[in-house]
């Protein structure tokens, strides 16, 4: 412990530990976007295989036996979740003031295009076909393209309740064009049906297509139905034991202000009847004493409602909720309505605001969404009264006290007593932000590693700790050991070779850094890791090749433009 970080040889390197900022704005973006969607997102998980679930059978052939639902819930939310980009295209341009860029989403061949140009700079003009869309438009949409197999979501999103198009969340106030936002399976999980997994060892590199159905499949809520269609049983909701039947809405409807996945595990590997804290933990900050909301937040929202806590188990979303239809403009209001007196009764409804059918209006009012720009959430708290009522954990919220407390979300002994998934829970707001968070994250990660010595994420986290502290050689040590046991950390490989480098192993980093960059070439500190390393070594073609595959993926980047107008100088300079 106690060795001195030496920035002498390459001041210009970056760490997971050095781009704080960075990793916050896309932590920021990727929760975001989901609630933009209609979805919530857990952690990014680097999957074992690429094979789509072969039991999926989609929603066709549901529809043999049950053709009146099947065309009831084709007009629903849901099923329009994500599709083909031909099939829902929202024209438009849109210029972002304060990078100067110009972006058009068009049809053109009968393909979608996002093109992007800032007048002046030759390096930043081009086009990505955009490939699918995700969202159902009641919130927002966005787009994905596709570069050498990674796929990407589009800077600009579309904002139903604005009716504009404007940057994704999180990148309002960039100066350079984010075209490197990863599509990731936590957010694409709720919006697609029959998901291919990543290729092994990355985030978002995937075999096309990415998803087997568009939209929300009727297997999401019904399990795979193979052995339905040959006269087998499938999985009815309504007849699940109260903690399952809510885990099918919660795999989408919880965000929380932190999701672990366990160990060994991923949520798109949840079928329903499963025990989601089998797959996925959320946590919760308990002390928010602001009253904003989060725009996925319905189920958490929903828990801390008098309706719920009087009613228990015996109400659900499917209480207010019909999953396979929803009620047109002019139905909504007696609709729901008829919900709420199912349980206070017609004479509280005759004698209660009579003037007044909506019931939504007061008591489940939409207002602006704490997380995500231009977009409005309806109050599932269920206040008595608009805007009273406990807050739900999210951020950013006011008021916040100076130590958080995180909890888990729903509460249990299990989730309490896990130390591991509590302990990166704490990591995890202490890397978003919240400093008050470093100190418990600290402690509990040094438990944890005494349970459980072994698991790659709490080594990877305790020697970013270690990292930051100074303690290099014990947060290299960590690293390697992670690394040991989980290569395909890429976080993890690129902050060890850092510490490689500036202790003058090179040679090592570099074989770090090509490993990183080539699981993940959207990472652009990794790839500028790489190609300061090779010129700085005189591999100059190596160099200037590594920053034009940084370029391909973030044609906006400013530091890889100076970069590679050094490496075509001539003699080549490697810049500083």
């Amino acid at each position: 412990m106690g060795e001195k970080q030496n920035r002498s040889f390459l001041p210009s390197l970056e760490s997971t530990a050095m781009s704080r900022l960075n990793w916050i704005r896309l932590l920021a973006f990727v929760l975001a976007i989901c609630s933009l969607l209609g979805g919530r997102c857990s952690g990014a998980a680097i999957p074992t295989d690429n094979k789509e679930d072969p039991s999926d059978v989609g929603n066709e052939a549901c529809a043999r036996c049950h053709a009146s639902i099947y065309e009831s819930y084709r007009q629903t939310a849901m099923a329009h979740a994500s599709g083909p980009a031909t099939e829902n295209l929202i024209a438009g341009e849109f210029l972002h003031k304060k990078s100067g860029v110009q972006y058009r989403i068009y049809k053109e061949d009968a393909k979608v295009w996002l093109s992007f140009e800032r007048p002046g700079d030759p390096l930043v003009r081009g086009k990505r076909e955009l490939l699918y869309f995700v969202g159902q438009g009641r919130r927002g949409r966005t787009y994905l393209f596709s570069v050498d197999g990674f796929v990407f979501e589009s800077p600009v999103n579309w904002y139903s309740d604005r009716n504009m198009w404007d940057m994704a969340p999180a990148f309002g106030d960039v100066s350079e064009a984010p075209m490197n936002l990863p599509a990731l399976t936590s957010c694409l999980d709720c919006h697609v049906s029959g998901i291919r997994p990543p290729i092994q060892g990355t985030e978002n590199r995937y075999e096309m297509p990415v998803f087997a159905y568009s939209g929300v499949a009727c297997e999401r809520c019904h399990g795979p139905g193979v052995a339905h269609v040959n006269g087998g049983a499938v999985v009815n909701p309504a007849k699940l034991a109260p903690d399952r039947r809510d885990a099918i809405c919660m795999q989408c409807h919880v965000e929380g202000n932190v999701a672990i996945e366990r160990q060994g595990k991923h949520l798109y590997e949840f079928r329903p009847g499963d025990d989601l804290s089998d797959y996925v933990r959320y946590y919760v900050r308990a002390d928010e004493t602001g009253t904003g909301l989060r725009a996925a937040s319905q189920f958490e929202a929903l828990a801390q409602s008098k309706c719920k806590k009087k009613s228990g188990d015996a109400m659900s979303c499917m209480s207010c909720h019909d999953p396979h239809q929803s009620p047109s403009p002019k139905e909504r209001i007696a609709f729901y309505r008829g919900k709420c007196l199912a349980c206070h009764g017609v004479g509280f409804g005759e004698k209660h605001n009579p003037n007044q059918p909506d019931c939504t209006k007061c008591h489940m009012p939409a207002n602006l969404s704490v997380d995500v720009a231009h977009t409005e959430v309806t109050d599932h708290r269920i206040p008595r009264r608009p805007a009273v009522g406990p807050a739900v954990g999210g951020f950013p919220a006011p008021m916040l006290p100076p130590t958080p407390r995180l909890v888990p979300f729903p509460a249990s002994a299990a989730a309490h007593e896990d130390l591991r998934d509590k302990a990166l829970a704490w990591e995890a707001m202490a890397e978003s932000g919240s400093e008050a968070a470093a100190k418990p994250a600290e402690q509990l990660l040094r438990k944890a590693l005494i349970e459980s010595p072994n698991d790659p994420s709490l080594l990877a986290a305790m020697g970013y700790v270690e990292q930051m502290h100074g303690h290099l050689s014990d947060s290299r040590e960590l690293y390697q050991r992670a690394l040991a046991r989980d290569p395909t950390l890429v976080d993890a490989a690129t902050n060890l070779g850092v510490l490689e480098a500036n202790r003058g192993n090179l040679r090592e980093a570099v074989v770090l850094w090509e490993g990183a960059f080539q699981r993940g070439p959207g990472k652009s500190s990794v790839g500028m890791n790489l190609a300061r390393a090779l010129c700085g070594t005189g591999q100059i073609d190596k160099a200037r090749d590594t920053t034009q595959r940084v370029l391909q993926f973030n044609p906006d980047l400013e530091v890889a433009k100076k970069l590679l107008s050094g490496l075509n100088a001539t003699p080549p300079k490697c810049g500083k």
